[in-house]
């Protein structure tokens, strides 16, 4: 059974990510304009501090500005980001199914506190992006996305191929490639 789960998420993150690069495409940007900087982790006032070599404040409000109303690089972020959010729930999702197999009460708690923040990083960094977008459908998918992974309540056994596929169908129109 554990197999079988591992298999579908698998398969599911596959899809996040499906038909798309982590490079940024030179030709869609103009030339001078800055690359994209990667998705700055959200923190909550009064939540955990930021992991070791996070982006700053400023570091990010300089990446917002560099994205904002850029579609392209909404587009390419949007990937990047989507890619790295399937290999950090894989790897959630082993994490906790280790612990569970070990038995370990304290391993599964620290297993579920870390699937429940990289959920929910994850669906703050599509807000964020779907804040940052000026076309209609791109903002739409990329916040009909974050409301979708939001409801996990980070768990990511929940995880559903065909609702990813379909979200990824949305945002690969809305970014014209679909």
């Amino acid at each position: 059974m554990r197999r079988l789960c591992l298999i579908a998420l698998s398969g599911a993150l596959v899809l996040v990510g499906a038909g798309c690069t982590t490079e940024p495409d030179t030709a869609a940007q103009p030339a001078g304009t800055p690359a994209a900087a990667p998705a700055a982790p959200s923190v909550a006032p009064g939540g955990p501090a930021p992991a070791p070599g996070a982006v700053s404040s400023t570091a990010a409000a300089a990446g917002d500005a560099a994205l904002k109303g850029n579609s392209a690089a909404i587009c390419d972020q949007a990937t990047t980001t989507g890619a790295h959010a399937g290999a950090t729930f894989a790897q959630d999702l082993k994490l906790l199914i280790d612990a569970e197999s070990a038995q370990d009460s304290a391993a599964v708690s620290q297993a579920r506190s870390k699937t429940a923040r990289d959920v929910q990083n994850y669906a703050y960094a599509l807000a964020d992006m779907g804040k940052l977008a000026s076309e209609p459908d791109l903002k739409k998918a990329l916040t009909t996305m974050s409301k979708q992974v939001g409801a996990l309540k980070g768990d990511v056994r929940k995880l559903d191929a065909t609702r990813l596929a379909g979200l990824q169908a949305t945002l690969d129109k809305a970014c014209g490639k679909g």
